[in-house]
């Protein structure tokens, strides 16, 4: 008896999501497999991936054009909230995967299926994310996992396809493991493993090495709306073309490129070039007119926050109680980040070197040295006095503390 009579498959086109089709119909008795491949900018032939899946043995195939959503509701929401992994890296891989979990959840309804399928394997962390978006959204939905299960290496899985007439043009693929949507791309495995060695600069595809970069500044201006950047340069763009002219405008001068080692959910360390020149340059210029806009308690709370979200995204936390109620404060908090924000870019750096908020509560005359100076300098002798009331009792504790030691 099969696991499931009829599965959605997240699918790729690549070999674990092609040998899958073919893996779940022999060795667990599914019956009728649709896939599903949704466009999220990554610049794949959708098309060809499409007829390659009916090819492997699928039923039907599916494809979602969903990057407006993927950026308005993914992407935006992760840059209101300044949301960086381990201080570093801005997700984009990790948002991909609870709106592919959504997608496969709504097609499992539309077609009757009682279980969902991807491809991911046993030590990554996109299992947890697949898995965990799925059952938040539909908990009486089966989840299989075959690459989790059948343990075979790279060249088995594609003997165990050739066995079944799944062909695979390159046998010899790239060593790199390589993800992409339009926020960015993830790079890893083969000669990265090695924390030491240098990525190769052929891997590198949306930003220039800094030795091509132009030898003049350039400068932009993002405009942002309630903390959603609206606005390049004074014009008015829809949220895709945004990200891709920011993409390329950015990546030209060699901004973007992030080589680390982060700490998996699985529990294991890994080493993971990425490439994010929009995304990068959008968390700071947010940031940024946040410093314009917010009262210091509520900046310095949210760094917090933004802290907290960023691992709930990275851990497949997407559709949780915790996330909800963070998504109702960093709302509240973008009320006033309505604004704009200079960037200068040159050689692999974006410096911030304006910005300007109709809510701003920054006052000139209040900073200032000079003459315009509306500053009560009579008022910092009592403030300083009443502030440090604390530290001048405790002070005078330990000493009269320690004269009393040496009578």
């Amino acid at each position: 008896m099969g696991r499931a009579d009829k599965v959605i498959l997240a699918y790729s086109g690549g070999v674990d999501t092609s040998v899958c089709i073919p893996y779940l119909k022999q060795e667990w008795g599914v019956k009728n497999i649709i896939t599903l491949s949704a466009d999220l900018g990554q610049g794949d032939e959708l098309e060809t991936i499409q007829a390659k899946a009916i090819e492997c043995g699928a039923l039907e195939s599916l494809v979602s054009n969903a990057q407006e959503t993927f950026v308005t509701d993914y992407g935006f929401r992760s840059i209101q909230a300044n949301a960086l992994y381990e201080n570093r890296y801005p997700l984009f891989t990790a948002l991909a995967r609870p709106l592919i979990a959504k997608l496969l959840v709504e097609a499992a309804a539309k077609y009757g299926a009682d279980a969902v399928a991807h491809g991911c394997t046993a030590k990554g962390n996109d299992q947890v994310r697949f898995d965990l978006g799925i059952l938040a959204l539909n908990p009486a939905l089966k989840v299989l996992a075959p690459a989790r299960e059948w343990n075979m290496s790279r060249e088995e899985t594609i003997a165990y396809g050739e066995k079944f007439g799944i062909e695979f043009p390159v046998k010899k693929s790239s060593p790199f493991s390589i993800d992409r949507n339009l926020l960015g791309r993830s790079i890893e495995a083969g000669t990265l493993e090695d924390p030491m060695t240098e990525p190769p600069e052929e891997i590198y595809l949306m930003t220039k090495a800094i030795v091509d970069t132009p030898d003049e500044p350039e400068y932009i201006e993002i405009g942002f709306e309630k903390g959603i950047p609206v606005s390049l340069n004074c014009q008015i763009l829809d949220s895709v073309t945004l990200i891709s002219q920011l993409n390329e405008t950015v990546g030209n001068h060699g901004i973007g490129r992030l080589d680390m080692v982060e700490n998996r959910v699985v529990g294991i360390k890994s080493r993971e070039i990425y490439e994010a020149p929009a995304l990068l340059v959008l968390i700071d210029a947010h940031r940024d007119l946040e410093s314009l806009t917010l009262t210091a308690d509520v900046t310095q709370y949210k760094q917090g926050v933004g802290d907290t979200y960023s691992k709930l995204i990275y851990q497949g936390l997407w559709y949780s109680p915790l996330k909800e109620a963070l998504d109702a404060f960093i709302d509240q908090t973008q009320d006033r980040v309505t604004g704009t924000v200079r960037i200068k870019l040159f050689k692999g750096n974006a410096v911030i070197v304006g910005r300007y908020s109709d809510n701003s509560i920054y006052s000139p005359n209040l900073s200032t040295y000079g003459t315009d100076d509306d500053f009560d300098h009579k008022a910092a002798e009592g403030f300083i006095y009443i502030w440090g009331l604390p530290t001048r009792v405790w002070a005078q504790r330990s000493k009269s503390l320690v004269a009393s030691r040496k009578s």
